[in-house]
């Protein structure tokens, strides 16, 4: 993904100015930045969700599509079970009631969800609700998804479950992936690339780490500081 000349102004502040990045496609790209950088606001953008005032944004084949979104809040729907709110957004793409009944199986089996899959948002914990949005964000046939930090509210147990899930499942289906966060050991870890935003110009740092490398204490701790002296930058 190619972000291009991206312009965007909100209540009179200028957000983005003529910024450019190339995101690695198939790959998750950990977005980290000070409050009102333009984190959130960038997800936003590239699904459509706000209009630019200008620039563009270009897709690799590969991402072109559908989009999952994962809030920091799960937004699952109160009135359904955790079967209906995975199913539900499978409808339209998946005609055929067999085959969405199965892909709604495999996920909720992938997340520890199937026996629990007859209760209600009402009957689960933060974790479980999370698990159910990420089970919903990959049954989804998505090219592209955007995590706007979807663990803020979890537990630290809770919190390192639920990415693990999210891990796991995303090495059986790699898919280009933006994950906001204000964690820099999520960044660290959990990135393949880190995008620090801050200056509406241009990214205040990009780091390439070599597809989840794994780092010894001494390169995770220079990193480490380089993302903070880049937050405290802005």
């Amino acid at each position: 993904m190619i972000v291009k000349d991206l312009t965007f102004s909100y209540a009179g502040n200028k957000i983005f100015d003529n910024f450019s990045v190339s995101i690695p496609q198939n790959q998750i790209c950990t977005v980290i930045g000070g409050s009102g950088c333009g984190k959130s606001t960038l997800l936003k953008l590239i699904a459509s969700l706000i209009k630019k005032d200008g620039g563009g944004i270009i897709f690799e084949e590969n991402e072109k599509g559908a989009v999952s979104y994962l809030f920091q809040e799960p937004r699952l729907l109160p009135t359904e079970n955790v079967y209906t709110n995975v199913e539900l957004v499978l409808r339209p793409s998946i005609p055929d009631n067999k085959k969405r009944k199965e892909r709604v199986f495999y996920y909720l089996n992938r997340v520890g969800l199937f026996e629990d899959r007859t209760k209600f948002p009402s009957e689960l914990s933060g974790g479980m609700k999370q698990r159910v949005a990420i089970a919903r964000a990959f049954a989804y046939p998505s090219k592209l998804i955007l995590m706007d930090e979807p663990m803020q509210g979890l537990d630290i147990k809770s919190r390192q479950v639920v990415l693990g899930l999210f891990y796991d499942l995303w090495q059986k289906d790699p898919r280009t992936t933006l994950f906001v966060t204000h964690d820099l050991r999520d960044a660290i870890t959990r990135g393949s690339s880190i995008l620090a935003l801050g200056n509406p110009k241009k990214p205040v740092d990009f780091i390439n780490l070599n597809h989840f490398k794994p780092l010894d204490d001494e390169k995770y701790g220079k990193l480490e500081n380089r993302l903070l002296k880049d937050i405290l930058a802005y």
